[in-house]
């Protein structure tokens, strides 16, 4: 379920660009006005948003952004206002790079989308970045996740419901092993994660007691990872709230307060300013 809240009157596209324009007019950049508008306004309503500002306004809506913000709340602003391939592609470019290399991040993309969802990640990477998502993948990881992360992120799996629970158990077995010895570019393991459906997978899965493929408990858990006493790591958070919002994200809000403390009060505590404003919008608190 979405916590994302778009007014029941949306205003006009040209409507939005004007107030956008205004908003980085004279000595200081209206924020608050940016949150209302592209916090709360639906995919393909900002994708209108960003075609119809390039016409009118001559600029790429999120150059314009990205000249009047900066730190954590350009990032939320921005991931926040891409479509979900794009987000993937950019979390993906990024995750990519010698010097914040993420496995991690790359195993969120290519183990919680479906194979259409992957494939149009790959095309958005492509238009962005003029070379393909295998090609960094092979290039910038490592030998044993190399060899685990190609396969899924170029594999389109048969989406059916369909469930063989004798062939969970014994593949259950096989990824038990095969992990426990760090065996990640084992050939078996590849086959498993990599050309079972999402529904074979999570009974696979569910066998070995793993939850990535249920990402209200994955996401929950990368969430209080990021929210700590420690310090906060807006990185995550935000790659979380922005990729999460349209789809999942109240039920991961509901699993995270299943320990005591709502997500919304954790951020509060945890961030300040408009990166907080912005992310509490994204996560529904208060009306549209």
């Amino acid at each position: 379920m979405s916590t994302l809240t778009v007014p029941a009157q949306v205003p006009s596209v040209t409507e939005d660009c004007e107030q956008l324009r205004k908003a980085f007019e004279g000595r200081g950049t209206n924020k608050q006005l940016i949150i209302s508008i592209l916090a709360h306004r639906n995919a393909a309503q900002r994708k209108l948003i960003r075609q119809t500002y390039a016409d009118t306004c001559g600029e790429d809506l999120l150059k314009s952004l990205g000249k009047e913000l900066t730190n954590d709340f350009e990032r939320v602003v921005l991931l926040g206002t891409l479509d979900r391939a794009e987000r993937d592609a950019f979390l993906a470019n990024e995750a990519t790079k010698r010097w914040t290399s993420s496995n991690q991040v790359l195993m969120e993309i290519a183990c919680t989308r479906f194979s259409k969802q992957l494939i149009e990640a790959r095309q958005a990477y492509h238009a962005r970045y003029k070379k393909s998502l295998e090609e960094d993948v092979g290039y910038h990881t490592n030998g044993d996740f190399r060899k685990l992360l190609l396969p899924l992120v170029t594999a389109y799996r048969y989406e059916g419901d369909e469930v063989n629970i004798t062939l969970a158990k014994s593949e259950a077995k096989i990824l038990n092993e095969k992990i426990s010895d760090k065996a990640y570019n084992d050939e078996d393991l590849i086959r498993i994660l990599a050309t079972r459906s999402k529904a074979q997978i999570n009974a696979t899965l569910n066998q070995y007691k793993n939850c990535l493929v249920h990402p209200e408990h994955y996401f929950e858990k990368i969430l209080h990872l990021a929210i700590n006493k420690q310090g906060t790591d807006e990185g995550a958070l935000t790659r979380v709230v922005t990729t999460w919002a349209e789809v999942d994200l109240k039920v991961i809000k509901d699993e995270y307060q299943r320990n005591g403390v709502p997500l919304d009060r954790a951020v509060v505590k945890d961030t300040s300013g408009d990166y907080e404003k912005m992310l509490l919008a994204l996560l529904g608190h208060g009306d549209a």
